[in-house]
């Protein structure tokens, strides 16, 4: 009986299988004979229109105006952007009066939440909640899609070791495992499981490939590495997208091999279509074919034919594919089949989404009112924010803070809206929650808050101008010029801060300061803000540090002269409220840093995952690798942070010393909290292979688990390990594992782990 109940289980099974394949080949076929009809009728011009991602021949910043629209009417542009309703509903009305009514993409840089603010990346990565960052990505496209957008230029993928790149704001952090599994998290909220539906809208992975390697941490910078780097610590976030879904990718600014990547053959033929199988289609950055004639590739007629054979379809904001291919055809430099092939992927992306059924399925406005900045939304983003804040030290039980007496809040940015949402934020302004009054809040009568500036952002005039939000009017900000002396701020802000019970202190960046065209040679808190903070500890006052930034600042003097430091990152519309959340307890923070904080900038690059030489540190050795002048350890390290409670790790325990082939080593260790209150704890799992037949990292993240512990409760964490975790790229960048003996180390951050040893044969 029961070998014919699973005898009709598998037959079952298969038979699903089958209709899940045939369903898939007949909508496939049917997209195929669509656009292959639809192709048929097409011009030249209209083939060329369809590779042009552009807010018109005059290159506005925004789309929008009669001009742009009559070149979507003449069948001129494919794709452009949008930031209200309204512009996204014209377009797509243009596009139905074109010959062939083909409907536009309506990309924007949906990078973390819509009107909805969320936390910059680098802070949602913190959390350590793949659910939430789902659930993020979610309602963002939800939001966005209501407004009329289906595209988003997002998620940024980029593994970054070094923090002087502005735009390590806009990623996961310096861990190839953990930014994959972000990746897939990523794709599933945008696009969920089917782009049809009028809430989804479609992915863009960004930047491919390797933007954040680029030297110096200079934005727009070269880069240059090795095939195994690539394959070992930077393309897996990448991969792990793709294989999730993602629909589209846009290439990066940077040289590959000494190629830019918009015309690199190799990056966007040979590895992303042939060795991935990637099917969707691959649009530039902005204007980055273009700026293959400053890399020295040749004009901009060369550069675009360069593109198109390489694999790059859609050509944002350059109008080269539209003014220079008709040229190159004639000249025999492409061919109809190559303009062909680019022109049916962005057809397809659009047949995927629904887009030929009705143009109009994502600008409805009975949706607007009813799926924008929902209350459960800005409830799921105080959570989140709450969640993504690390506690970097507590010295006497500074935090949480009490909701009585007097409470001093002083900083540039305690009472700043737009700097709340980090760069590249799409969030209503508005809406935002300053921390001042997200504190007040938190207090209401009971404990009297009172505010002092204290210091500009920055009194450094070249620094003070690079700093300009260039689109504060786009935005309707009005930057307000101080009148007062910084001598003046810092003395009512001292003056202030004796006279309350407690001080916090928020600093830090302002948006504009992180994200794109914003690297930094120096990463601490800029001198007029230190003067400030140097000021109020002088007070003898207990001070909280409360930083507001998008990337590790270099914070030795806070450490060692601040009681208690939390960072905030850009939180997002909520922000003000988690924040006030945190300090008074009524969340006990438990996020760990994704991005190692350096000591000085004299140590970046600087992560965890790095290889020995063959001189590894010996404080007691001169000749080995190291700093002299100062300690060689970063300030925090990879997944660190801090709680309200303490928690004590037990041994590693593991079910087999020895190992052979496919099995199963099950890994674990009890977790007791120690303290007094309930916490929950990021368990992050490590693994050592010592011995390998290329130099492998001194560890490298494999796994984590949550868990929430009340106070004086144990438990005991497990964790599956599989040939699959001992996998690596090889010489030959074969993925594959080597036996051997391997070191299982499981902890509360990349440096403080309990070991164990085993022996995995093959």
């Amino acid at each position: 009986m029961f070998n014919k109940d699973r005898n009709m289980k598998r037959v079952l099974v298969s038979f699903v299988l089958a209709f899940c394949v045939l369903a898939t080949w007949g909508q496939s076929t049917k997209m195929d004979a669509f656009v292959t009809s639809l192709m048929g009728k097409m011009t030249l011009e209209e083939k060329l229109g369809q590779l042009n991602l552009s807010s018109g021949s005059a290159g506005a910043v925004l789309a929008g105006g009669g001009g742009m629209l009559d070149e979507v009417r003449k069948g001129q542009i494919g794709a452009t952007g949008a930031y209200s309703f309204k512009t996204a509903k014209d377009i797509e009305t243009a596009s139905q009066e074109s010959r062939l009514k083909i409907p536009v993409l309506i990309g924007v840089d949906v990078i973390h939440g819509y009107k909805t603010g969320f936390p910059i990346p680098l802070g949602l990565a913190c959390c350590w909640d793949l659910g939430m960052i789902e659930k993020s990505a979610r309602i963002a496209a939800i939001e966005a899609s209501a407004n009329g957008i289906c595209w988003t230029y997002s998620p940024m993928l980029d593994i970054a070791r070094d923090p002087r790149w502005g735009r390590v704001a806009e990623g996961a952090g310096e861990d190839a495992w953990l930014g994959a599994q972000i990746a897939k998290a990523m794709i599933r909220g945008y696009q969920g499981d089917d782009l049809s539906k009028d809430n989804t809208i479609m992915a863009c992975v960004k930047h491919f490939a390797l933007y954040g390697a680029a030297e110096a941490g200079r934005d727009y910078n070269t880069v240059d590495m090795s095939r195994l780097t690539m394959y070992q610590y930077y393309l897996p976030p990448y991969k792990a997208a793709f294989e999730a879904g993602a629909g589209s990718a846009m290439s990066s600014f940077n040289l590959i091999d000494g190629i830019p990547a918009s015309g690199n053959k190799w990056l966007l033929t040979d590895l992303l279509r042939k060795e991935w199988g990637f099917k969707g289609f691959v649009v530039s950055d902005y204007t980055s074919v273009n700026e293959m004639i400053a890399h020295g590739m040749g004009d901009l007629q060369t550069v675009d034919v360069l593109a198109l054979k390489a694999g790059l379809d859609m050509d944002m904001q350059g109008l080269g594919y539209l003014n220079t291919f008709k040229k190159s055809l004639g000249e025999g430099k492409i061919t109809m089949k190559e303009i062909d092939t680019a022109c049916r992927r962005i057809l397809e992306a659009k047949y995927k989404m629904g887009l030929f059924d009705n143009p109009y399925k994502y600008v409805k406005e009975e949706r607007l009112n009813a799926e924008v900045l929902t209350p459960e939304h800005l409830k799921f983003a105080r959570e989140l924010a709450a969640r993504s804040i690390v506690l970097l030290k507590n010295s006497n039980h500074v935090l949480p803070l009490k909701k009585s007496g007097k409470i001093a809040v002083v900083g540039p940015f305690a009472n700043s809206k737009s700097d709340l949402l980090g760069c590249w934020s799409t969030g209503d302004v508005s809406k935002t929650t300053t921390i001042i009054d997200g504190i007040k809040n938190a207090v209401q009568s009971d404990a009297e808050v009172v505010f002092a500036k204290g210091a500009n952002i920055t009194d450094d005039p070249y620094l003070k101008e690079t700093i300009k939000n260039p689109f504060a009017a786009l935005m309707g900000l009005k930057e307000k010029d101080e009148t007062r002396t910084p001598a003046e701020m810092l003395s009512e802000a001292v003056e202030l801060a004796k006279t309350s019970d407690a001080v916090v202190a928020v600093l830090g960046e302002s948006a504009n300061m992180s994200g794109e065209a914003a690297s930094r040679s120096e990463i601490g808190i800029p001198e007029s803000q230190q003067n400030l903070l140097k000021a109020l500890v002088a007070t003898g006052k207990p001070v909280v540090l409360v930083l507001v930034n998008g990337r590790p600042l270099t914070l030795v003097w806070e450490n060692d002269h601040v009681p208690a430091i939390l960072e905030a990152w850009a939180p997002g519309i909520e922000g003000g409220n988690a924040i006030a959340d945190v300090l008074f307890g009524d969340y006990n923070p438990s996020g760990k840093i994704t991005m190692t904080f350096p000591r000085s900038v004299g140590q970046i690059p600087i992560y965890y995952n790095h290889k020995n030489t063959g001189r590894p540190m010996d404080p007691k050795n001169k000749f080995t690798s190291k700093y002299l002048d100062i300690p060689n350890d970063p300030l925090y390290p990879f997944g660190y942070g801090l709680s309200y409670t303490t928690f004590e790790y037990g041994d590693v325990v593991l079910s087999k010393a020895s190992l052979k082939g496919n099995e199963t080593l099950l890994a674990k260790i009890k977790v007791t909290n120690t303290g007094k209150v309930t916490g929950e704890e990021v368990v992050q799992l490590y693994i050592a292979d010592p011995v390998a037949s290329v130099s492998r990292s001194v560890k490298d993240l494999k796994g984590f688990h949550k868990v929430m512990l009340n106070a004086g409760e144990t438990k005991e964490v497990e964790f599956r390990v599989t040939p699959e975790e001992l996998k690596f790229y090889n010489s030959n960048l074969k993925y594959d594992w080597e036996p051997g003996e391997f070191i299982i180390q499981i902890g509360t951050n990349s440096q403080e782990v309990k070991t164990a040893k085993c022996q995995w044969d093959k």
